[in-house]
């Protein structure tokens, strides 16, 4: 498995670097970085999104200040990236595995008119 690190931030949170394979099942690797308030907490957010996985041994290849930089000045603090001369993608551009789910969504105005009509109800 390829290599990863994490480096620990001053207001106690842990920016963690890892190269996984693609997703894709195109053979490459692809680098992640991940925000979040310990390493293992980062690693249960690259596990949510299906890249089961995950393990992170050793601190062999931290990130870099750019991309601590980077990570931290996104919205979602989890970057991607195939190769070196690539920009950083966010994380919901990430291609997804041949096959895969999407995961649930939860339908919120079914659930919503289901309140009104109940609320109508409750007047009437």
């Amino acid at each position: 498995m390829p290599g990863g690190g994490f480096s620990k931030l001053p207001s106690g949170s842990v920016v963690v670097a890892i190269g996984l394979p693609s997703p894709a099942g195109d053979g490459r690797t692809v680098r992640f970085l991940v925000h979040a308030g310990n390493r293992s907490r980062a690693l249960t957010r690259l596990r949510n999104l299906g890249l089961r996985a995950v393990y992170l041994r050793g601190n062999t290849e931290p990130p870099t200040p750019d991309e601590i930089t980077a990570v931290l000045h996104h919205p979602d603090g989890m970057l991607w990236r195939a190769t070196t001369q690539e920009l950083w993608h966010s994380i919901r551009s990430l291609p997804k595995e041949p096959g895969a789910r999407e995961p649930l969504t939860v339908a919120r105005e079914p659930l919503a008119a289901a309140r009104e009509s109940l609320a109508q109800e409750r007047v009437a």
